[in-house]
């Protein structure tokens, strides 16, 4: 069990909350995010000097992470590759290959659809598989008036469920580490990779999530537009434009992040540094894609340098709201708002509904710390340890709670609108942060409310 002594207690819950309801009614992330971190610090420290120096301080050291540098680093150079592309007539291109030359996209429908697809295709990272769905998809999903309130559901929801669901990805490594540390520990017996792979067979929340995602395709359910959507915002060039000035920096894009994966894991990418590979990648992708362009002559010289601080630029915002959703979630560690919440499981909780409860607190925790792998790194341990716990029926019960701890983690952070994923769907799909929370959250409240009689029903019967 969690040391709670160690915790704030109620308290701990402050920031999260401050955080997330000044977002709601503010509609601004970064101010909202800023005075979460601040509630945190005051109460640890108990004093407004203290306070605003433990700020600087703890904003200071999260840049001192190399992981942290990368994320943000890959955060505004997305932009930069969504600003190549656009310019150098690779999205017309795409267009046009799908509208005029292939007739694949010519309802609204299949423009949703696309999205939809690309989503399960690609698994290696959330935060890659919400750029390349919303990048390709949003010129067409606009042409068809597709809000992207809905576009970004689709990139969201099909981004960090479908990963776990496929997990031979950073997702994948982390799990079978946290497991393996239980088996390590003596805690249950076994193998990693076959524990995981059972678990993976009841992680309901994902599986309801894309589901309902393909029903509001298929079924037309339209969501409301709050984000203003100008007709000069997909600025084209004129013709037919060049499909492979797409193609090169996405195809580089996923190839440099598999190379680097490998690279960092010593030859097992299940191993890889995560945020080193997309950081690497990304940049490698803006290089190769930037040769292309003059190769090809879609781009002179002059035009790609511009070009890329032209897109970097108009990522800044995100990045700081990246910064400050990191920085909250350095907070809530300190304080304990994750061991506070999950100290009173153990007792309460029959075995039979033991699943549920640890999807519910699973999911309470990363909606309020805004991480689904902070969430399984608390959860795991705990969950495993309970179902050890649960005597006979402990064996049956432990590939329920794994899947709980997933799922739960998927959900909350799925929901939770300082999730550096809901961030990045939002983006890059071009919407409003909150508004994309507020139309996501009635359908990630069903798919939850799915799982939930899952586990409920899975729990019952595994007795």
């Amino acid at each position: 069990m969690p040391d709670v002594v160690q915790s704030y207690g109620i308290f701990s819950l402050v920031p999260p909350v401050v955080a997330i309801v000044l977002a709601i009614i503010t509609r601004n992330v970064i101010l909202s995010l800023f005075l979460g971190v601040l509630a945190g610090y005051a109460i640890m420290e108990q004093s407004l000097v203290g306070t605003l120096a433990e700020t600087v301080r703890g904003l200071g050291g999260l840049l001192e992470k190399g992981w942290v540098l990368k994320t943000l680093t890959f955060a505004v150079f997305v932009g930069s590759i969504i600003e190549l592309i656009t310019r150098s007539g690779g999205v017309q291109g795409f267009v046009d290959f799908l509208q005029k030359r292939r007739r694949l996209i010519t309802t609204k429908r299949r423009a949703e659809l696309l999205p939809f697809f690309i989503g399960l295709a690609i698994f290696i990272e959330s935060s890659i598989t919400s750029l390349i769905a919303g990048t390709v998809a949003r010129p067409l999903t606009d042409r068809f008036g597709t809000s992207r309130e809905k576009l970004a559901y689709i990139c969201d929801s099909t981004a960090a469920p479908v990963c776990t669901m496929f997990p031979l990805n950073a997702w994948g490594a982390l799990l079978l580490g946290l497991i393996g540390a239980q088996i390590d520990a003596g805690v249950i017996t076994g193998e990693p990779l076959p524990l995981l792979a059972k678990a993976l067979a009841f992680n309901f929340y994902a599986f309801f999530s894309v589901l309902l995602v393909l029903y509001t395709i298929v079924r037309g359910i339209d969501f409301p537009a709050y984000t203003r959507v100008d007709d000069d915002t997909f600025t084209l060039p004129e013709g037919k434009g060049d499909l492979w000035a797409l193609v090169v920096p996405i195809a580089s894009l996923l190839l440099l992040v598999f190379l680097f994966l490998f690279i960092t894991g010593g030859g097992d990418p299940l191993q890889g540094s995560g945020s080193t590979s997309v950081f690497a990648a990304v940049l490698g992708s803006v290089v190769v894609s930037s040769l292309y362009y003059l190769w090809r002559g879609s781009m002179h010289a002059g035009e790609i340098l511009p070009a890329i601080f032209r897109g970097a630029k108009t990522m800044l915002p995100i990045a700081g709201i990246l910064l400050f959703a990191f920085a909250i979630g350095d907070v809530t560690v300190k304080m304990g708002t994750g061991a506070y919440m999950a100290h009173f499981a153990h007792a309460i909780l029959h075995p039979a509904l033991l699943p549920a409860g640890i999807f519910l607190l699973s999911a309470l925790i990363a909606f309020a710390t805004g991480t689904s792998w902070g969430t399984f790194s608390i959860m795991m341990p705990i969950a495993v340890t309970m179902a050890a716990g649960a005597g006979a029926e402990g064996a049956a019960i432990l590939p329920l709670a794994i899947a709980a701890v997933i799922s739960g983690g998927v959900f909350g952070d799925h929901a939770s609108p300082i999730s550096d994923t809901t961030i990045i769907a939002a983006m890059a799909a071009g919407c409003d942060l909150i508004a994309h929370v507020r139309t996501q959250l009635p359908w990630a409240l069903l798919a939850a409310f799915f799982a939930l009689g899952m586990f409920l029903l899975g729990g019952y019967l595994a007795l």
